[in-house]
């Protein structure tokens, strides 16, 4: 059996201190691979790594999310080959590093949906990084900035020593609107221990995805948002992006599920950022993981137990502009079950 790579996603807006992060983690995790996605004709970047006994690969001329996504594949492909010959360093784990308005999630489509990637590589998480002094003005910008750190599973504030205290905590305040579920670490110089960003998207354990799933941090939405908008509102700067928990008492129809959640994301892709689910399946003894990025689902795991008594089903979603009625009915038609009322 092929042992898959594990690829950390490195994100962040223009100047939050990916490369600096990257120097550090290259320091502590030696034989690591480097994918840099450089905006423009030539790139620079790279020439700011530090020496690393991993190959890296540039991709220069675009956006890796957009103009040359049709390249990511063949260079992760090219990597796997080198390392497999052994005409490139046996190296243990990778870093993509996308530019400062990249959308993580044609990417992540590429590592999920390319079924020969997929049995070699997989997401262990994505990193975004958010900086303490420019941060909040950049959130209240650019949608970019914003949906990255909607999608992030850890959250670096970086550049601390430079900002106010009152700036850090405003732009710390605005990452758990955002995002509530995601761990925010302070980093300066960009120090980060690995074992803080690496292995997180591990969901085999039950109780280590209930804490991935962290569902009891978001807006309950009950059966009364069927009809109306929840009682606590986003603050206004942030009023498109939402985060909501749902939760279903009875045993849910797997094929329903599935048919919900595909006609959600055919329809309204852009909107979804984020889902997470632990599911009671009909038929299944096992819980059931289900994980997507906008418009892609990953395949389900499965855990070995549940981790206590509670068997409800529990999804939770991050959102840009779509209204949690939407998703609570379409869920609802689709399963036939009714939402717990908490």
């Amino acid at each position: 059996m092929t042992t898959q790579i594990p690829v950390t996603l490195l994100t962040g807006f223009l100047g939050s201190g990916k490369t600096t992060v990257l120097n550090h983690l290259l320091r502590h995790m030696p034989l690591t691979a480097v994918v840099m996605n450089e905006f423009g004709e030539i790139g620079l970047d790279h020439q700011l790594l530090e020496e690393s006994r991993g190959p890296l690969a540039l991709l220069s001329g675009g956006c890796v999310c957009c103009q040359i996504q049709g390249s990511l594949a063949p260079t992760l492909k090219n990597l796997w080959l080198g390392r497999d010959k052994g005409d490139l360093p046996p190296f243990e784990r990778m870093i993509i590093e996308t530019t400062g308005i990249a959308d993580p999630a044609p990417i992540i489509a590429t590592l999920v949906q390319d079924r020969w990637l997929a049995a070699r590589y997989r997401l262990d998480g994505i990193v975004t990084t958010v900086d303490a002094m420019l941060g909040a003005g950049q959130l209240d910008e650019h949608v970019e900035a914003r949906r990255q750190v909607a999608v992030a599973d850890r959250l670096l504030l970086t550049k601390t020593d430079l900002a106010t205290p009152e700036a850090a905590e405003c732009a710390r305040a605005r990452l758990t609107e955002l995002n509530p579920a995601a761990t925010i670490l302070t980093v300066l110089n960009g120090a980060v221990e690995p074992a803080a960003i690496t292995g997180f998207e591990r969901r085999d354990a039950p109780v280590e995805a209930v804490r991935w799933l962290a569902a009891e941090r978001y807006v309950k939405a009950a059966p009364s948002l069927l009809g109306a908008r929840p009682t606590v509102a986003p603050a206004d700067h942030d009023g498109r992006i939402r985060s909501f928990s749902l939760t279903f008492d009875h045993p849910l129809d797997a094929q329903a599920v599935t048919a919900a959640l595909q006609m959600l994301i055919s329809f309204r892709p852009r909107q979804l950022l984020r889902m997470k689910a632990i599911l009671n399946i009909a038929g299944e003894n096992r819980p059931v993981v289900l994980h997507g990025v906008q418009h892609v689902l990953y395949p389900p795991a499965y855990l070995s137990d549940w981790p206590d008594d509670d068997h409800h089903s529990r999804f939770v979603f991050i959102v840009d502009g779509l209204e949690e009625a939407f998703i609570a009915r379409l869920l609802t038609d689709f399963i036939g079950a009714n939402t717990s009322a908490t």
